[in-house]
């Protein structure tokens, strides 16, 4: 019989080239939704929105966990995790289709209605167009299924009837995995091309002198110790903990931010040029996330520019609740539907809190909220740190739960005294005799007052603090120890200015942020 005959297809094969099939299906719709998106709006796209739709409805706890077990690569652990999940689907669908074309077509449509209900219900959804990346997609990831399973239709008969078309189904085949890469490629581009315009508004920015800058870092605030923190904390290397799978490009010269709400008699909408001309400030000020556990890494130290947040709600005719007015929380509005939600008494109470427009005397980075975000010294982020702002209303804590609120966390979280051993770090070997013991320790807005360092069940000992920038920042510390031989427990606490001692009691982060005593188990040779 001459190879180009068709012939009947084996049971084993057909199930391989149906799983085949259902991948390059799955691939096509991928492809064509992020095409579909890149013209729509990326963030409706069917990963984003399903990966988004998944961290919104996440246990608080899993959240916590996940941040604690891969950092800042979560988003992306996450991203793939849906991805594998769906490539497995594809592949089942892709078998289910050699039997029942129908119904492996009808599975793809219905991941296509989850991935369009996923981004119509997310915070920041602008409306219905939003589904429609994921039912375009759909729609031509079913008809590839369907059109590819019918190529690998046996019918019933004699052996050596007409069968399936090898040489087709892999020409077949072959054509849809070339458009769908294409297509995918196309999509690229053009979410690429909306991109370049926010980077190109970045690059234009020329930040302008505060009319209040910062003074300059005293000396001895930052020492010359091996392992140490930095007392500056590089933009590259300040931790990100949010919810956004990608990055938002908000373009500057596109960008508004509305005041509005409870108290506010002069409502307005700024422009990022506007803001820019009215005065700036310049201070150092330490971030702290609530998912920090004792001794973990979420906590910076960066040099902000912005506007005072209590001057602008002034304008706006709002005052705060010591004052008579009527809103005692402020809730801000990210481009990416995150809303966050702060004391309007803390922002207004004389603390530098800020509009950010720049970090480190540049720019804010996008993954830190180019153009614009919140920086509200004494505040866990999740009460105060909005990044890519949009909207501020203000309006009453009983009128209204924030983002993280609703997941069971705390509405007020004042940072907590908390202090960390840098080096030696958790099962180090150091020789025996002096070993420097170091670390920084934080509680933004009271500032930090001593530190104490105890080696195994001895004496707590005062360790030597570095020069104070100011109550707003972090402060480094060290302790010479003399070290003998064998295994050793340090442990270090801070009392901060108001003479409250860090608590050893342990908790969670869970619901208003860490406590406890920070220690690491090192043996001396």
């Amino acid at each position: 019989m001459d190879d180009t005959t068709p012939q009947p297809l084996p049971r084993a094969t057909r199930v391989s080239l149906g799983a085949l099939s259902g991948l390059l299906a799955g691939y096509a719709a991928i492809a064509v939704a992020e095409l579909a998106a890149a013209a729509v709006r990326p963030q409706a796209g069917p990963v984003v929105a399903v990966g988004g739709a998944a961290i919104d409805r996440t246990p608080p706890a899993v959240k916590d966990w996940a941040i604690r077990r891969f950092g800042t690569d979560d988003k992306l652990v996450l991203q793939l995790g849906i991805l594998a999940v769906l490539t497995l689907l594809a592949l089942a669908l892709g078998v289910v289709a050699t039997r029942w074309r129908r119904a492996g077509a009808a599975g793809v449509l219905a991941f296509g209605v989850v991935g369009a209900w996923a981004a119509v219900t997310r915070p920041d959804s602008t409306g219905p167009t939003d589904a429609l990346p994921s039912a375009v997609g759909a729609v031509a990831g079913a008809a590839l299924l369907y059109w590819l399973a019918g190529r690998l239709s046996t019918p019933r008969g004699a052996p050596g009837e007409p069968g399936w078309d090898r040489r087709g189904f892999l020409l077949a085949a072959a054509a849809a995995a070339v458009a769908s890469t294409g297509v995918g490629a196309a999509g690229r581009a053009l979410g690429g091309a909306r991109g370049r315009s926010a980077v190109a508004s970045r690059d234009s920015v020329v930040l302008p002198a505060p009319a209040s800058a910062a003074a300059p870092v005293p000396r001895g605030a930052a020492l010359r110790i091996g392992g140490v923190s930095p007392f500056l904390t590089p933009s590259g290397d300040f931790y990100r903990v949010d919810t956004a799978l990608t990055v938002p490009k908000v373009d500057a010269d596109t960008w508004r931010l509305r005041i509005h709400g409870k108290g506010v008699t002069r409502e307005r909408t700024l422009t990022f040029a506007e803001l820019l001309r009215m005065p700036l400030v310049e201070r150092d000020i330490t971030l702290t996330c609530v998912s920090n556990e004792v001794g973990g890494p979420y906590v910076g130290n960066a040099r902000w520019i912005g506007v005072r947040l209590a001057d602008l709600l002034r304008r706006c005719g709002v005052r705060p609740p010591s004052e008579g007015g009527p809103a005692d929380q402020l809730v801000a509005r990210s481009v990416d539907g995150m809303t966050i939600g702060s004391p309007v008494d803390d922002v207004m109470d004389g603390r530098d809190a800020l509009l950010a427009v720049g970090m480190n005397g540049q720019p804010l980075p996008f993954a830190h909220g180019f153009p614009v975000r919140m920086v509200v010294p004494g505040l866990y982020g999740y009460v105060s740190a909005c990044k890519w702002i949009q909207d501020i209303e203000l309006t009453t804590f009983d009128a209204y739960d924030a983002y993280w609120v609703r997941r069971d966390w705390a509405r007020r979280a004042p940072v907590k005294t908390e202090s960390r051993i840098d080096t030696p770090k958790p099962f180090a070997r150091p020789g025996s005799g002096t070993v420097m013991v170091a670390g920084v320790a934080w509680a933004q807005h009271r500032g930090i007052d001593k530190v104490e360092v105890r080696v195994d069940d001895g004496p707590w000992e005062e360790a030597r603090l570095a020069a104070e920038d100011t109550r707003d920042t972090w402060r480094q510390w060290s302790y010479a120890w003399q070290a003998t031989k064998g295994g050793h427990t340090l442990t270090v606490r801070a009392t901060d200015r108001t003479g409250e001692t860090q608590t050893e009691q342990r908790a969670p982060t869970i619901p208003d942020g860490a406590s406890g005593w920070h220690s690491v188990v090192v043996t001396v040779d």
